[in-house]
Parts: C-alpha cells; sequence; structure tokens
C-alpha cells in the first residue's frame, strides 16, 4: 500500500538530511532518470522537472510523522530541512521495499548546489534530444538563469558520473 512511500523514506534514510525542496525534487528526479524504480510523475516547471505527487507523498510523510521538515527563515526566503524521525526508522524496519545502493549517489548530489541540479535535471529532461538540441533548449528554457557553456559541461560529466554508479 504505502511502497512508494517506503521508496522515498529509503531515499531520506540514505541522505540523512536533505536541505531544500527544490534540491528534493530535482535529486528524485536524477535518480529515477539513472533508472531507480521512483514512480512520481514529473512535468516541466519553472525550475525544471518538478513532481506535485512527490510534493503530496512529502507532506503525507511529514504528517504520518515519519520525516521531519523544519521551516528555517533565510532573510528573503524559507528553506526547509528534511529527516527520517524515529517513527519513520520503524516504519522502514517494517517495509520490505528494496532499492539499489543510493549513498553514492545521493552524496555526490548533495555536494552539488541547488542551481547545479537544476540544470542536470533539465538536461535530463530533453535526454531523447542530441546533445546540442539539449543546450539549445536549456538555454530556452533557463535563460534567466544564464547558464555558460562550462556549466553545461560540468554537467554533462556529473550526468556520465552518476549514469555509472
Amino acid at each position: 500500500m504505502l511502497e512508494n512511500h517506503a521508496k522515498i523514506m529509503k531515499f531520506f534514510s540514505a541522505a540523512d538530511e536533505i536541505v531544500g525542496r527544490k534540491k528534493l525534487q530535482k535529486m528524485i528526479y536524477i535518480l529515477k532518470k539513472c533508472d531507480f524504480p521512483f514512480e512520481e510523475k514529473y512535468e516541466f516547471h519553472f525550475y525544471g522537472p518538478y513532481s506535485e505527487e512527490l510534493t503530496l507523498r512529502i507532506e503525507e510523510l511529514c504528517n504520518l510523522g515519519f520525516i521531519s521538515e523544519v521551516k528555517e527563515d533565510k532573510s528573503n526566503y524559507y528553506q526547509y530541512r528534511y529527516q527520517v524521525t524515529e517513527q519513520g526508522d520503524e516504519f522502514l524496519n517494517h517495509s520490505n521495499i528494496d532499492l539499489p545502493p543510493l549513498e553514492q549517489m545521493i552524496n555526490d548530489m548533495k555536494e552539488k548546489s541547488s542551481r547545479f541540479l537544476e540544470l542536470v535535471s533539465t538536461m535530463l529532461y530533453f535526454d531523447d534530444l542530441p546533445k546540442e538540441e539539449v543546450e539549445e533548449k536549456v538555454q530556452v528554457v533557463k535563460k534567466t538563469q544564464n547558464y555558460q557553456q562550462s556549466d553545461m559541461d560540468e554537467a554533462w560529466e556529473f550526468i556520465a558520473s552518476i549514469r555509472q554508479h
């Protein structure tokens, strides 16, 4: 019944802590694009791929007391921190969900900025196109981010490295 919730819980457990809603959305999307069995549907949104389903599942997990969400005031915006609670650990102990090892990929992504993960996830969203067209598409849909060619090159390297895990 709560299989998809349990997968998200496994993600949080492997991550220890996730800071930022945008970062969370992008990390799950990137894992999904690397063939991890996350089933949330994504659509292209202002900050790149976004899943309303994921947002609702996280809200449900918070309401169940399995994940803690801490809202921090950062002068001109709010930032959210997520961690698994003791109740969440108990839930995971009773769940039979088995995912491929996530820790290294999660740690690699946690080291990156939300802006960078937004670029990577946007590039992966258009991964059915040739590389040059992906870059052109990113420059159109992410014009305000002002990504440089060096950003694109770093993102392509990152995509290649995470797909090897």
